[in-house]
């Protein structure tokens, strides 16, 4: 069973950082495509960011390019998502997962694993 748990999530205020990690156990990290989604009270989970298994190709949601950045530590089987100028609207609980397959990193269909989650907020 693969198990992922979040952690660095909190409260910041509007143009501040915060560096979210997830870590992987259970299974061979190297073998999940990794990404990072959230969700916002009565919305939709929605793609944040996707990391393939080397580390060599990454995706970004539209509302989060140019301003996070998603990364991989194999070695230490951890993925992390760095932001930056963060805004209110980025609030929300924020969940990584994992994938076996290597397309459509964007949906959440795709996804085999979940953690629970870590809350973010940006006050104004």
């Amino acid at each position: 069973q693969v198990q992922l748990e979040e952690a660095g999530g909190g409260l910041v205020q509007a143009g501040g950082s915060l560096r979210l990690s997830c870590v992987v156990s259970g299974r061979t990290f190297s073998n999940y495509h990794m990404g990072w989604f959230r969700q916002a009270p009565g919305k939709e989970r929605d793609f944040v960011a996707a990391i393939n298994r080397s580390g060599g190709t990454t995706y970004y949601g539209d509302a989060v390019k140019g301003r996070f950045t998603i990364s991989r530590d194999n070695a230490k089987n951890t993925t992390f998502l760095q932001m930056s100028s963060l805004k209110p609207e980025d609030t929300a609980i924020y969940y990584c997962a994992a994938s076996l397959q290597g397309f459509y990193l964007s949906s959440k269909e795709r996804y085999n694993y979940w953690g629970q989650g870590t809350q973010v907020t940006v006050s104004s």
